[in-house]
């Protein structure tokens, strides 16, 4: 079943510190255009730069995840997109007046509960998935990090955490986007261990931190370094005198495990698409996490778009008939059987080639082989249905392409083939010019792809 895209209702406010710079932070979530994706804006900077929420622009991911374009950076943006994310919100603006977003209580439970309250609506275009159809694996030999990516026909995370301490030398955490996230996954804090937190703070990090933000471990007698520490920046807290969960959250019993999936949906929001996959983490954290982002998204570019979901017994949503009523090509030039799922700005074809196409007499009679025009011309098809299909008197119209750039053949379709059409808007129809980008699948098999520009007029 299509599923659409979606944006929140209406805007939301967040005020806050900022974790590690200590400043305090104004977020803004807004609303979003259709195929926007997440996107922030640095208010308090000049001209109120606008950063693209992607993996390949993560600068550091020490403590957070932080995003750097050219001298605009902004950082601890992980929660706020898991939020997004696991809600499947696709589109968003955040305007953020400082270089880091408020941490608020740790956790994405605030996000949450205030995209309930504005509500999620959905959108005209299509949504798209990036579907992992094969193992993936991502390792980071310094830490001991890895993390497995295998097929599933939905999106699922596991989390095994290990570490050099008794209170946490092993626990694990998972979910599936069929799960609560918003009882399970969003109210897990970050969490730190209380021999890291001078260290930290001595590195200039962690000023905005606080106990009410954070699941605090002492996995050894405090000392009197720490107790002296403790006592000078959180006075109004009691320290216990035993090791453990400082200040524990008793319905999370795993709770740095659910945290650790919590950041893992945040840093793979990054990539850009939403997933199809079983995600498996070892000892992970925003470094692997991006690491493996990276490769989603150089996957995603390096093909575009993965080939259509085709079955074969699914009912069309527009057959031959109605693709007759739309284009005015008749045998032996009409180039499109059936329409298998069509959009606001993408559409999805068919062509089976048989071995009696008229045109493998001439090419070539010893070796048949369907002509890389014709090709062509069956995603132009595929494009006009798609323009003429969005008209109210589509029927009583034509496009004529203006321009073909950027084709290019990669394999060669020959008899028995089913060539599958892809075709998406680059931008939205204006004078009655429209831009599109097109992709042909035989199989997984992608076999030629082109660029069109189409007028469109009345008959």
């Amino acid at each position: 079943m299509m599923k659409m895209q979606r944006t929140l209702c209406n805007e939301i406010t967040f005020k806050g510190k900022g974790l590690h710079s200590g400043q305090d932070a104004t977020l803004v979530l807004h609303p979003a255009p259709e195929d926007s994706g997440y996107k922030i804006c640095r208010t308090d900077l000049p001209g109120k730069p606008v950063i693209d929420a992607v993996a390949d622009l993560v600068a550091t991911t020490e403590r957070s995840t932080l995003l750097k374009k050219g001298d605009v950076s902004i950082s601890t943006i992980e929660h706020a997109l898991s939020a997004l994310y696991a809600l499947g919100i696709d589109n968003c603006l955040m305007e953020v007046d400082c270089a880091e977003f408020p941490i608020l209580d740790g956790s994405a439970a605030p996000y949450i509960k205030a995209i309930a309250e504005v509500g999620i609506m959905e959108q005209k275009a299509e949504r798209e998935y990036f579907v992992i159809k094969h193992p993936i694996e991502v390792t980071d030999e310094q830490t001991g990090a890895r993390i497995l990516a295998l097929p599933d026909d939905n999106f699922a995370i596991e989390a095994h955490l290990s570490y050099d301490t008794p209170l946490l030398n092993y626990q694990f955490a998972s979910w599936t986007n069929s799960d609560d996230y918003s009882t399970e996954i969003a109210p897990a804090r970050s969490f730190v261990f209380v021999r890291e937190i001078i260290k930290l703070y001595n590195a200039g990090l962690i000023r905005g931190g606080a106990i009410s933000n954070a699941l605090i471990i002492a996995d050894s007698p405090l000392n009197d370094e720490e107790r002296a520490f403790f006592s000078e920046h959180y006075p109004q807290f009691e320290l216990p005198s035993q090791i453990g969960a400082l200040n524990p959250n008793s319905s999370l019993g795993n709770e740095p495990a659910r945290h650790k999936i919590l950041d893992i949906i945040g840093d793979l929001a990054l990539c850009g698409r939403f997933i199809k996959g079983h995600i498996i983490a070892f000892r992970p954290g925003h470094g692997i996490n991006n690491k493996i982002s990276r490769l989603f998204r150089k996957e995603i570019k390096q093909f575009e778009s993965q080939p259509p979901v085709y079955d074969p017994d699914a009912v069309p949503v527009m057959d031959i008939n109605r693709i007759k009523e739309l284009l005015p090509h008749r045998f032996p030039f009409l180039m499109v059987d059936k329409i298998i799922s069509i959009g606001h700005r993408s559409i999805v074809g068919v062509k089976n080639v048989s071995g009696n196409e008229p045109f493998f007499q001439g090419h070539f009679p010893t070796e048949p082989v369907m002509p890389g025009v014709l090709i062509v011309e069956a995603m132009a098809q595929t494009g006009g249905l798609l323009v003429l299909n969005a008209m109210e008197d589509g029927d009583k119209c034509s496009t004529y392409f203006l321009k073909i750039d950027n084709v290019k053949f990669r394999h060669k379709v020959v008899p028995g083939d089913t060539l599958i059409f892809k075709l998406k808007m680059m931008t939205e129809i204006r004078r009655g010019i429209a831009n599109m980008r097109g992709l042909a699948f035989v199989g997984n098999r992608l076999v030629c792809e082109a660029e069109f520009m189409a007028q469109i007029t009345k008959n």
